[in-house]
């Protein structure tokens, strides 16, 4: 009656793809910022706020993460109570 629903696992080469598309990201933004024609600071200050944008991007899906699991311990739990009330309950039964 229970249906466990199947853990959904990214496969290695979706993994792999991911991690390459991140690394190429980062050196081509790090190599662009690196080749511009401007003072030390300025390419500083890039270079900050893209280690900045990256680590907000990182906790941002983090949270998203953690709030979709809590939601589904939720409803696994609402889901429990309710077949253990169907499974209780006797329609015959006298009131």
């Amino acid at each position: 009656m229970s249906d466990t629903p199947v853990k959904q696992q990214s496969t290695t080469a979706f993994y792999g793809q991911a991690v390459a598309s991140f690394a190429v990201a980062l050196a081509a933004t790090a190599a662009g910022i690196y080749h511009l024609r401007t003072d030390g600071w300025v390419r500083a200050f890039l270079g900050i706020a893209v280690l900045y944008l990256v680590t907000s991007a990182f906790t941002l899906a983090k949270v998203i993460r953690d709030r979709q699991e809590a939601g589904r311990i939720v409803s696994r739990v609402d889901q429990a109570r309710l077949e253990k009330l169907l499974a209780e309950h006797d329609p015959f039964e006298k009131l």
